[in-house]
């Protein structure tokens, strides 16, 4: 029995650092994303403690972005709250889709495991879990992927929080563009077929037209209209066509 124990451990620790060894591409992208957050945040006005606390207490890039804008324009909390809420939504997609693989764990591993999710974590997670469906350690690869993002993302931010007053406008050194390569690199590998390839064209399509709409409504649009796309070429494309074609 002691024995058996050990190795289970053992086998926890290695797939906590697998998940952390596979997350490691994607923390180079997220990281100049984490940089220009802090240094923003001090060119907005936050406090070197209040940026810090939003990456600690949030950890949600695109939404802190959206947040450390509206409060520098005034804008009131209730608002800012819906905006961001908005914004995360597409986390309930993702929590759907790893739901039927984290079944069964308690409380104490859900929670900790759905505050740090990320994007990155969940297309690294999906990947895993549909390839080892029946790895029992898949959690601790999963929290070590999370472990990484969010280790990552708190010293990002702290260096850019630390060089912020250096830094005249953060945003002008186009570093937010390695966040949008890296979710390229992320999306592109997870094409495989018609319909999720229909979806995505949908998806971005309307991101781009709608991109006016207010409180970053146009996010949830295009997310909803991706899935009823993906859906629907389902459809034309059932799953064994296409890996048939």
């Amino acid at each position: 029995m002691h024995r058996e124990t050990d190795n289970d451990k053992s086998s926890a620790r290695a797939a906590l650092l697998a998940g952390m060894r596979d997350t490691f591409p994607l923390l180079v992208g997220a990281a100049p994303f984490g940089l220009i957050f802090g240094a923003l945040a001090m060119a907005s006005g936050l406090s070197a403690w209040g940026a810090a606390a939003m990456s600690a207490l949030v950890f949600a890039g695109s939404s802190q972005f959206i947040a450390v804008g509206l409060i520098a324009a005034g804008t009131p909390v209730l608002v800012i709250a819906l905006t961001t809420l908005v914004v995360n939504l597409r986390h309930m997609l993702y929590s759907a889709t790893l739901a039927p693989k984290l079944k069964g764990l308690p409380l104490r591993w859900l929670l900790p495991l759905g505050f740090w999710l990320t994007d990155e974590s969940f297309v690294v997670a999906a990947k895993q879990f549909d390839e080892q469906p029946q790895d029992p350690h898949n959690r601790w690869y999963l929290l070590g992927s999370e472990l990484a993002m969010y280790t990552n993302w708190q010293l990002a931010t702290w260096v850019g929080i630390l060089a912020g007053s250096q830094i005249r406008d953060p945003q002008s050194w186009g570093l937010d563009y390695a966040m949008v390569v890296t979710f390229l690199g992320m999306l592109v590998p997870m094409l495989k077929g018609r319909p999720m390839l229909a979806a995505a064209l949908v998806a971005g399509g309307t991101a781009l037209l709608a991109q006016g709409l207010p409180h970053q409504l146009g996010l949830m649009l295009a997310a909803l209209l991706g899935v009823t796309a993906g859906v629907l070429a389902e459809r034309v494309w059932p799953p064994q066509a296409a890996e048939a074609s």
